[in-house]
Formats: C-alpha cells, sequence, structure tokens
C-alpha cells in the first residue's frame, strides 16, 4: 500500500486453531504501523465473515495514505467444546 491512490483494501484470512461452537465475538486492533510521514495517516481495520472456524482481517486505507506496513492483533470471545460435552444420539 506504499504507491496507489484512492480507496486500498488488504484481506487476511484467519483459522482458528480450534473451531467455536457457535460464532465467536472478535475485535481487531492495530500493535504496529509504518506510514509516510508526507500524508494524512487514514487507516480502517476490523474483522468480517466471521465463523465459529475463522474470520478475516480487513485493513483499508484512501487518499494518498502511504503505508509500509502494519502488524494487526486480535481476540476471538466464544464457546467452545468441552470434554465434558456430550451429546445423545
Amino acid at each position: 500500500m506504499w504507491t496507489g491512490h484512492g480507496p486500498r483494501e488488504y484481506r487476511l484470512d484467519v483459522t482458528f486453531p480450534e473451531p467455536f461452537t457457535r460464532t465467536p465475538a472478535v475485535t481487531v486492533g492495530l500493535s504496529m504501523w509504518d506510514m509516510d510521514h508526507k500524508t494524512n495517516s487514514r487507516m480502517d481495520i476490523g474483522a468480517e465473515n466471521i465463523t465459529p472456524q475463522g474470520f478475516q482481517i480487513v485493513f483499508k486505507t484512501w487518499a494518498d495514505t502511504r503505508i509500509a506496513r502494519v502488524r494487526a492483533d486480535w481476540l476471538a470471545i466464544g464457546s467452545v467444546r468441552d470434554d465434558e460435552d456430550w451429546e445423545i444420539d
């Protein structure tokens, strides 16, 4: 995202190490960014397409913002299967 102008977007698929039993709540935040100081810092980051198996981190910028790199951290909270869970057939 160092070159170009206008809307730009990057998506990263995240797969949970163990699936949740239901769709979890997911939060995403920037933990590092490296941007050109000559332009405004414009960014939007979030989670989309959340399922019990995973989600997508979506990072967006626009106009003349130049981004060298970013790092994101995420947290998913929800119910998981337990060894004590059982089902009757």
